[in-house]
Formats: structure tokens, C-alpha cells, sequence
């Protein structure tokens, strides 16, 4: 059975105020709340999704707002970088979008085979704009803040920074399938994908022994999940995984989709989630993120569980 990826499933980061997360990634980054739930492992914190108009695997970014989390260390054994795709053409208007929203940006900037547009998020996770031809078979969400045609396409890409790339490089080609594309001084872009491109697709490696090691914590990448699309390559990843001597985690199960961990040699924790069922499990698809839903293990809790989560403001 073919157990490689098929692209990037989504991107799970640590944030602080979970108002001031969702007004960026919701104003300034014009993307969709599609799903407002907490975290399973940990519900005293919520779990928020933001993605395209129905939250499609390859769009998704995802947050634990933990409120008075200190601010991590971004550095070496971390995915330090998250770059989403937008449509070529649209970085000036995404430059002077952001600037009415005092939203510090990079002027767009030429790296290789791409334009890019370098900014960070309420807790300084570190964001790029890339202007990108790539195809992508996903649904732009146009009812927020950015018109549809210059809306984000999903999550091009991610950069995972390592004091030494060896094991990391050696993971990504064998294990896990990807393909070294290009080299550009000490960055090693890879791509994985059966039509070479779309969302999610890209993988680049930034060598720097100098690094220090990050520190997860505000401000950072807590994992990146990769796609499966159903339980039973999931699951044969995950016996391919274990029988390679890699710790792998039992198969878990997040309502939305379900999920395996486990680490790279670099330290980067990595997950395999599945394309389904997808976020209108338990809410019809115009109403994703209106309200707090939880699974049904927690539904007995939600009393207590609602008493102790922050507000959070969400414009219809």
C-alpha cells in the first residue's frame, strides 16, 4: 500500500489571547473559523481551526490559545515558518491591506522560484505570502475581510529548521517519499504530491548548526500533520513507521479526522491525520465555527468547561 503523503493536512501552532488570535487570522488574514471546539487532551483551552469555506485538508491552520503562555523560542527542531499561497499578482494589494491594519509586513521579496511576502502573527509566529501559479483545488472563503480574488489558497508550504539535516533529510526521502527538488545555499526544498503541486505540497529544510533549539511555547509551530486519506493507509503508516523503529503514537480520535504522532530525527513532532470526516461532522457547513462544539466524551463537562474558557467574539 502507498503510504506517502499526499500533502500538508494542517498546521497546529501555540497562540496566548485567543481574541486577538481569531481578529488576526480572521480580519487581517481574511480566513474562515471552521471550527471552535477545545483541546481533547487538555479542555481548559480552546482548539480553534481556521481554514477555507469548509476547512479542506491543505488549508488549515490551527491553534491552542493558551491566555498568559509565555512566549517561545523559534529555532532548530521546530517548523519555523508557515507560508500560505496566494494568487499571483496580489502581493501589493496584500502589502497595503495589511498596512491599514498596522499589520508589519517585509516588502515582497524574490526568493527563488517565488514572491514572498514575510510577516508575524499577535504572538510572532513567523507567516509568508507566497504568490503562487500552483493549482489548487480548494474553496477561498470571500464572506470576511478579503475579496475572493486575492483570498489565501491553502498552505503552500513549511520550513523546518534543524542544526543538522542528515536524519531530517533522510526521513523526508525515504520514509516519508518526498523528493529533493531544488537547492538554494541552505535550504533543500522538497515536494511531495502526485500532480507536483497544490497545497501543501512543499517541505523546505533550513540548515543553521548555529541555531539554538526552539522552545515550544506563544508564538510557535506545536506540529504539522500530513494527509492520509482514510483510516487504512493511516493505520499501514503507521505499522511501516513502528516497524522502522520510529515511536509512533496509537491511532487517535479528534471527531474531524484521526490522528498518529510521532518526531523526525530533528525533533519536529509530525502527525498523519485523515482526510475525514471533516469539520460538518457535527455542524452544518454555514454555520462551521458559530458555536463551541465538543466531542462526545466531553459533552457531560460542558458546563464546567464553558465556565472556564475565555470569551471570544466572532462576527457572524
Amino acid at each position: 500500500m502507498d503510504v506517502r503523503p499526499s500533502g500538508i493536512h494542517h498546521v497546529t501552532a501555540i497562540a496566548s489571547d485567543p481574541q486577538a488570535n481569531a481578529d488576526f487570522y480572521l480580519n487581517a488574514l481574511g480566513m474562515r473559523l471552521v471550527k471552535r471546539t477545545v483541546n481533547f487532551d487538555s479542555p481548559e483551552t480552546y482548539h480553534l481551526y481556521y481554514g477555507d469555506r469548509a476547512g479542506n485538508p491543505g488549508t488549515i491552520m490551527t491553534f491552542f490559545p493558551w491566555p498568559d503562555a509565555p512566549r517561545g523560542t523559534i529555532g532548530a527542531g521546530q517548523a519555523t515558518t508557515t507560508t500560505f499561497s496566494v494568487p499571483e499578482g496580489s502581493l501589493g494589494w496584500w502589502a497595503e491591506h495589511l498596512a491599514s491594519l498596522d499589520v508589519h509586513a517585509t516588502r515582497p521579496a524574490e526568493r527563488g522560484e517565488e514572491d514572498v511576502l514575510t510577516l508575524r502573527d499577535p504572538d510572532g509566529l513567523v507567516i509568508e505570502l507566497a504568490a503562487s501559479a500552483d493549482a489548487h483545488d480548494t474553496d477561498p472563503w470571500d464572506g470576511g475581510a478579503v475579496p475572493a480574488e486575492h483570498a489565501i489558497r491553502g498552505i503552500r508550504a513549511v520550513t523546518l529548521t534543524e542544526q543538522d539535516v542528515e536524519g531530517t533529510v533522510e526521513m523526508l526521502s525515504g520514509q516519508l517519499g518526498f523528493q529533493l527538488v531544488g537547492e538554494d545555499g541552505d535550504r533543500l526544498r522538497f515536494r511531495t504530491g502526485a500532480s507536483g503541486d497544490g497545497v501543501g505540497t512543499i517541505v523546505d529544510v533550513l540548515a543553521d548548526p548555529g541555531a539554538p533549539r526552539g522552545l515550544v511555547a506563544a508564538g510557535t509551530v506545536h506540529h504539522v500533520a500530513y494527509r492520509a486519506p482514510d483510516g487504512p493507509v493511516q493505520e499501514a503508516w503507521r505499522q511501516t513507521l513502528e516497524n522502522d523503529g520510529v515511536g509512533v503514537t496509537e491511532i487517535r480520535d479528534r471527531c474531524y479526522f484521526t490522528s498518529i504522532y510521532f518526531r523526525e530525527p530533528g525533533g519536529v513532532l509530525l502527525e498523519i491525520a485523515t482526510d475525514g470526516p471533516g469539520f460538518d461532522y457535527d455542524e452544518p457547513l454555514l454555520e462551521l465555527g458559530r458555536a463551541l462544539r465538543l466531542p462526545p466524551w466531553l459533552e457531560p463537562s460542558r458546563e464546567q468547561i464553558t465556565r472556564g474558557l475565555p470569551a471570544l467574539e466572532v462576527p457572524r
